[in-house]
């Protein structure tokens, strides 16, 4: 009879570790790239996979033979953008140019489409019925819900003010998204976008303000959220499985964990204590652990830092299709518009403004800001006419909207596809990506072969498993074709 495994003693000592370790590597590596495929985490989880502006302006290479012009400064924009042409977009064109690509079988049983004129106020042709899982196309409501509700120049503020007692200090959470554990390297601010502040600076400003010898207690008040910080309509492993961070005002590094390794379990904590250690390298005399409080009515501001606007932060947001962010932007739509910033206050802020901005919502839900939920449904109509509204000479506010969607083979999450279909794709279609289990979207502005511009949405979400690279690929050809089409009418 053979021995019980689980008795056996088997080698022991460092054979035995260097045996495990590149195994525990490679399945490391292996969950992070699913993870990073199933929900738009590319730069998050595998870091080679983003691009350095600086280095990197362009993620495919062009064509043998052809020799490309020395770099010079670019004119303003308005010298260099023609207006959009003022033909119609022809319905039937598009049918005809769509019909090849909607017959793959890759896209699964449920596949939604709808095309318009940019400056239209809805669809000219649609394909399919029914709302969609939306994913990471739900941060394009949630970006142009925050440029209204909030304007584009806003900037959020984090402060340190008077606490209850004359030795206390508190840090007050603002809610900016990129709030730093530590200043930038000179190179790093090179690259950096959005700007960024962090506690080191505000910790100096306080220490510039604090009597010497004098010894302080650090509070901190993170009430400017409500609610539970994990959303209760995602999946229960989101949080607890670092997929995402836990919501919070105070944060830094986007509530990563000071470990290095995943999110923290309390940003806000870890904030706290971040900026306490800040104020000991500082020459403060920080006594005791950083506590939770409330921040006292009239309390007086000691130093504060603030954030990159709106517009800049939700350019970023649409490009790399931070979950995190999307989900601080969308509570404060919500304190906004409401009051509330919670998961559901900030979900009906977001519905509402766009329904103040002309936008037929239909009966569209949604539950978050981020698009993590496979609760939300959203129609194809509902995304077109998001991305015509920011388009429009009436919204100027909703610009960022269209400056920050990734551009196909070049930038953010569309950097590394395009490469299949047709060659007009890249360079000229611009959209945000939406990427779960089955679901597989793209939502945004190409042009045709005449130029003219056209706002485009295709989406499904009964994709099978086993076809999730296939149907992708699919997706992106369809927007391929819109760009290799003469769809103009005009």
């Amino acid at each position: 009879m053979g021995r019980d495994r689980r008795h056996s003693p088997g080698p022991t000592g460092p054979g035995r570790v260097a045996h495990w370790v590149p195994t525990l590597l490679v399945l490391a590596l292996v969950a992070a790239a699913f993870a990073s495929y199933r929900l738009d985490l590319g730069p998050r989880y595998l870091p080679w996979l983003a691009l350095d502006p600086q280095s990197e302006p362009a993620a495919i290479a062009p064509p043998a033979g052809v020799a490309l012009p020395e770099w010079s400064e670019p004119a303003s924009v308005s010298e260099v953008v023609p207006p959009a042409r003022r033909g119609t977009v022809d319905p039937a064109a598009v049918a005809a140019a769509m019909a090849p690509g909607l017959r793959d079988e890759d896209l699964g049983r449920h596949v939604v489409a709808a095309v318009g004129d940019l400056n239209g106020d809805g669809p000219v042709w649609s394909y399919g019925e029914g709302a969609v899982i939306p994913a990471s196309t739900t941060k394009l409501l949630t970006g142009a819900a925050a440029l209204e509700a909030l304007g584009p120049d806003t900037r959020f503020t984090t402060r340190v003010v008077t606490g209850a007692t004359p030795r206390d200090v508190v840090l007050v959470g603002g809610g900016d998204p990129y709030l730093a554990s530590r200043p930038l390297t000179p190179e790093e601010s090179l690259a950096a976008y959005p700007e960024r502040t962090d506690v080191v600076t505000l910790a100096r400003r306080v220490a510039a303000s604090v009597d010497p010898g004098q010894r302080v207690r650090v509070r901190y008040d993170d009430g400017l959220f409500t609610g539970p910080s994990n959303n209760p309509r995602w999946r229960a492993d989101y949080v607890p499985d670092d997929i995402v961070s836990p919501i919070t005002a105070l944060w830094v590094d986007r509530g990563a964990s000071p470990t290095g390794f995943g999110y923290s379990d309390d940003p806000s904590a870890t904030a706290a204590e971040t900026f306490a250690a800040a104020l000991r390298d500082a020459g403060v005399r920080v006594v005791g652990a950083p506590a939770p409080t409330t921040a006292p009515a009239g309390a007086t501001e000691i130093a504060s830092v603030t954030s990159a606007p709106v517009a800049d932060i939700v350019e970023h947001v649409l490009e790399v299709s931070d979950n995190e962010t999307a989900e601080v932007l969308a509570r404060h739509v919500g304190i906004a518009v409401s009051g509330e910033g919670s998961f559901e206050g900030g979900a009906a802020a977001v519905l509402a403004t766009l329904r103040g901005l002309g936008v037929d919502t239909g009966s569209d839900v949604i539950h978050d800001g981020s698009g993590l939920s496979r609760l939300n449904r959203v129609s194809a109509g509902t995304l077109l006419q998001v991305v015509q509204a920011a388009a429009a000479p009436a919204n100027p506010a909703l610009r960022a909207v269209l400056t920050g969607l990734p551009v196909a083979g070049f930038t953010g999450s569309l950097a590394f596809r395009f490469d299949t279909g047709s060659p007009e794709g890249p360079g000229h279609v611009r959209a945000k990506t939406g990427t779960l289990s089955r679901v597989h979207s793209l939502a945004g502005v190409t042009t045709d072969r005449d130029g003219n511009a056209m706002a485009f949405v295709v989406a499904v979400d009964r994709a099978r498993d086993e076809d999730k690279l296939d149907a992708q690929q699919a997706v992106d050809r369809l927007a391929g074709d819109l760009a290799a089409c003469r769809c103009s009418a005009g």
